[in-house]
């Protein structure tokens, strides 16, 4: 790795710290390495790189911020590179941090948000890290909920000791007109209302409609700039405890929601990120519930990148973190996302008895149960759609095609990326029962579905089928799906 020149004089804040956490320059170089193979890096340094940190050379890219991950690890605290007297970066690591108060946390997913929509592309392109899940949801389980979370308005000036404005050339200065709630930009300390609550509210439902309708590519970069310039505003405004409240639990719902529009573009490090935050935001929300929603979402990603064990755990965690109390709903979509872990790793017994508790939990709930909003969504057709997936990944694919059948039955026009990947499924299902032409022509109407769609993972599922027509690829029926896919251009 090359370093910059050396500065003129040494780092002493780098020499303490790796005096007060006793490592050794070959160890501290160690671990540096290792931590970047947590993030996809390749890195070399020695106790030589070590020793020209310590001489005032500053290392490069994102080596700083994994440094300040190290210390921070090591000395159980929060240490940034500023701290370490190295330069600011754009960090590989920054985002999967649990904020120890409130007021860190909206620094933290703040800085996401002006990094995303802004030309860091890069930030798009973070690995996806499992290690990264274990500290978030051990933390949000054992945490200690937030005391306070209000923001009380600064102290007021009198007038008779505030800056007299300058004025030009003798004249007296204009004053200027005072901000108003009509003006487009929020004013320090702006009071956050019921209003601007239900905006955001608002928002959320918006912006979940075009992800299912139209895939996660579709507004996504509209959602992040709203949450940077709407937002962000409002979360360093004034508010008082229980505004406060539910001022952090929208922004925790828009953020897992930027998450999952990221997680739909294959941007899997940033998604991850998202949903660190919007756990933590959750949990100054004091909305325990929803936070099992975003671990359920953790747990939904890590399946379909193949980390079934991590998915297991993620969703047992959710079930710890809510207990027995939560609505028969929200019990079954638990353990669902359960289910669809141990199905990815093929362990059929424990697929089985966690669909079994959740088809259970579903029949128990009655039409006037209070259901939070974000988990209405979990029906039939979401229980038939679960069951469906579950069966294709363990090879019961009569199973499969019949769970996958009674969904598109019962799912509405609306959720158009849900249908579509249950569509491949039912193709997948009738491909591994030896059904070729149906198989093909479901996933042709699928892959048109795709094509309409700006969503990496409904291009995935389509290749996924494509993948396992290999061993029939001479075959007519084939033939013509891939005409009528090459079609579509």
């Amino acid at each position: 790795m090359t370093d910059r020149p050396a500065q003129r004089t040494p780092n002493r804040q780098l020499a303490a710290l790796i005096a007060e956490a006793g490592f050794s320059n070959a160890g501290l170089a160690r671990r540096v390495d290792q931590l970047g193979l947590e993030h996809g890096l390749d890195l070399r340094y020695d106790k030589t790189s070590v020793t020209r940190w310590l001489r005032g050379q500053q290392p490069r890219g994102t080596t700083p911020a994994l440094i300040a991950e190290v210390f921070t690890r090591r000395l159980g605290r929060r240490l940034t590179a500023q701290d370490l007297g190295l330069d600011a970066c754009a960090p590989v690591y920054a985002g999967l941090e649990f904020a120890a108060t409130p007021e860190e946390a909206v620094d933290i997913v703040s800085g996401l948000w002006r990094k995303d929509s802004g030309s860091h592309a890069e930030l798009r392109k973070i690995a996806f890290t499992p290690a990264g899940l274990v500290v978030p949801s051990r933390d949000w389980l054992i945490g200690k909920p937030d005391d306070k979370v209000a923001r009380e308005p600064a102290p007021r000036v009198p007038a008779q000791v505030r800056p007299v404005a300058a004025r030009a050339e003798g004249r007296p200065a204009v004053p200027l007109p005072p901000r108003t709630r009509g003006n487009a930009e929020r004013a320090p300390g702006h009071k956050v209302t019921g209003g601007d609550i239900a905006a955001l509210r608002s928002v959320g439902e918006l912006f979940r409609t075009l992800d299912d309708r139209f895939g996660g590519g579709h507004a996504r970069q509209a959602l992040v700039r709203y949450l940077e310039h709407e937002c962000e505003p409002m979360l360093r405004g004034t508010y008082d405890e229980q505004t406060g409240r539910r001022l952090f639990g929208a922004a925790a719902d828009l953020t897992r929601l930027a998450g999952w529009t990221s997680y739909d573009i294959a941007a899997h490090g940033l998604a991850q990120r998202y949903f660190v935050q919007a756990l933590r935001l959750a949990q100054a929300a004091g909305d325990r519930p929803y936070g099992s929603y975003v671990l359920v979402t953790m747990s939904r990603q890590a399946v379909y990148l193949g980390h079934g064990r991590e998915a297991v755990q993620l969703a047992r965690v959710a079930q710890q973190g809510v207990g027995t109390g939560a609505p028969p709903v929200v019990q079954a979509l638990l353990h669902a996302s359960e289910a669809r872990a141990h199905g990815v790793l093929g362990e059929v017994r424990a697929c089985t008895a966690a669909l079994v508790r959740a088809e259970r939990a579903l029949e128990a709930a009655r039409p006037g149960d209070d259901v939070p909003y974000w988990a209405k969504f979990f029906d039939e057709a979401q229980l038939a759609d679960e069951f469906g997936h579950c069966h294709r990944d363990l090879q019961q694919f009569r199973a499969a095609a019949q769970h996958a059948e009674r969904s598109l039955q019962l799912r509405a026009p609306s959720f158009a990326r849900s249908r579509l990947f249950c569509r491949v499924v039912l193709a997948t299902a009738r491909l591994g029962l030896g059904e070729l032409d149906q198989a093909c022509a479901l996933a042709a109407e699928a892959a048109g579905q795709a094509a309409e769609m700006r969503s990496a993972r409904a291009i995935e599922y389509v290749k996924d089928f494509e993948r396992r027509l290999e061993p029939y690829r001479d075959a007519a029926p084939v033939r013509g799906y891939r005409e009528k896919v090459a079609a579509l251009g």
